[in-house]
């Protein structure tokens, strides 16, 4: 089974295209949301097969509603079936979300109540689409902006029963964990003390908007910024604790030159190596 380099990644964006193909080898893998290319042709699909030739891909789904109460839908779950055919990508990842309800579908990514039977639904969910696909899935961490008293499970264990459930992976996104903490105020280093990473088949990281609120800071998970100094901070504890791992720069909103991405990549790149040393010591201190 394929999995994505242990390096940093980049999520493709069109504008990109001409000054990645010139630089081969530039980041370890890209990223695609798997709703941009389930056409049958075009440029999209033109550009996506010129860009495999040369990278490990990652394929990452914003329109399963993995969390939604209905059923799958099928049609959906069809022409994702065949994109993955199609490119093989080494990982492919949805999120812990809900976005559609009948046949209204909204463009967001909407919160659910960590109770029992949300559990049971998401669970039934994963090995639905995991059959289908025919592969592993991961799920990513949200970012949230409210809670819900029906809640009987904290979000690191509910996401550890999943993975514990289903087999499926998860997708740590640690700008999502810090986001959550500081609306809900709770603490960031404690939550990720309490992550599943044995599960992680890879990281995200972006940035995030800030406004100020009376009751204080309100963050937005915009992907449109630079990743925030405290952000870097808890994506090197993860690292202390679990080694290197795929790790995706984020930026989907105001996107800025490719060198900009290539800088937020290196420092990435920076931590993976530092870690690396770490393991390498660690192997040898024990020998």
């Amino acid at each position: 089974m394929q999995t994505l380099p242990h390096s940093t990644g980049l999520g493709f964006k069109p504008e990109h295209f001409h000054d990645l193909m010139r630089r081969p080898g530039a980041v370890g893998f890209l990223e695609v949301h798997a709703e941009n290319y389930m056409g049958a042709g075009g440029a999209p699909h033109a550009m996506l097969t010129a860009i495999r030739a040369d990278h490990a891909l990652s394929i990452h789904g914003v329109g399963l509603s993995i969390g939604g109460a209905d059923g799958l839908n099928r049609e959906h779950l069809d022409r994702l079936r065949k994109l993955l055919d199609r490119y093989e990508p080494a990982s492919f990842s949805e999120h812990l979300a809900w976005s559609s309800h009948g046949a209204e579908w909204l463009n967001d990514l909407l919160p659910l109540p960590y109770t029992d039977e949300t559990l049971a639904t998401i669970c039934n969910h994963i090995d639905e689409v995991q059959e289908h696909l025919g592969r592993r899935m991961l799920l990513e961490n949200p970012a949230t902006y409210v809670t819900f008293a029906q809640s009987t499970w904290s979000e690191t264990d509910f996401l550890t029963q999943i993975a514990r459930r289903t087999g499926c992976g998860l997708l740590l996104d640690v700008n999502n964990v810090f986001v959550s903490a500081t609306n809900h105020r709770f603490d960031a280093r404690a939550y990720l003390a309490a992550f599943p990473l044995d599960a992680v088949g890879e990281v995200h990281l972006a940035g995030h908007d800030s406004e100020e609120l009376p009751s204080g800071p309100l963050l937005i998970d915009s992907h449109g910024a630079p990743v925030a100094d405290p952000v870097w901070a808890l994506y090197a504890e993860v690292l202390d604790r679990a080694g290197p791992l795929p790790t995706l720069i984020e930026w989907d909103t105001d996107i800025p030159a490719l060198d900009v991405l290539l800088s937020e990549a290196a420092r990435a790149a920076v931590l993976l190596d530092q870690a690396r040393y770490r393991g390498k010591q660690g192997q040898t201190d024990a020998a």
